[in-house]
């Protein structure tokens, strides 16, 4: 039995792995702006440099285990996503980031606790006058 305090009410609660099993994954894990360097486009002139894009990531993740436990093996690392999608990303070579953005989903959703993620992916400023452009998606597990 473990004791928790919430606004200075004293609430108790047994946490065991009853109480985890089939809750809903509610809770939202994000990354914002992060910045990858990466071979992406369809002209020539694109295909010879490299152009930074800009990922917003939105996670399911039950969070709640994590919050009991106050143990990063009971979250959702982000670090450990974010280091596979940059060694990704800076691989590729995409023509198109719909396909680019599509990839990262699936590496998300496969390679991690994930049941459900929205990435928006910004190319930047590919068009003159436009701060950014890009594609928004949202991918389910299953």
């Amino acid at each position: 039995m473990k004791t928790f305090y919430c606004s200075n009410q004293r609430i108790s609660q047994r946490y065991d792995d009853s109480f985890f099993k089939g809750r809903l994954n509610m809770d939202i894990v994000f990354v914002k702006g992060l910045k990858i360097d990466t071979v992406i486009g369809i002209y020539d002139w694109e295909r010879k440099i490299r152009q930074d894009i800009i990922l917003d990531i939105e996670m399911s993740s039950d969070i709640a285990k994590a919050a009991a436990t106050d143990h990063i093996d009971q979250a959702l690392n982000y670090k450990n996503i974010c280091k596979r999608i940059i060694s990704f990303v800076k691989e590729s070579e995409f023509q198109l980031v719909e396909t680019l953005a599509e990839k990262i989903c699936q590496i998300i959703l496969n390679e991690f606790d994930v049941s459900w993620v929205k990435l928006k992916l910004n190319k930047g400023e590919a068009i003159t006058g436009a701060e950014g452009v890009g594609v928004i998606i949202e991918r389910t597990n299953g």
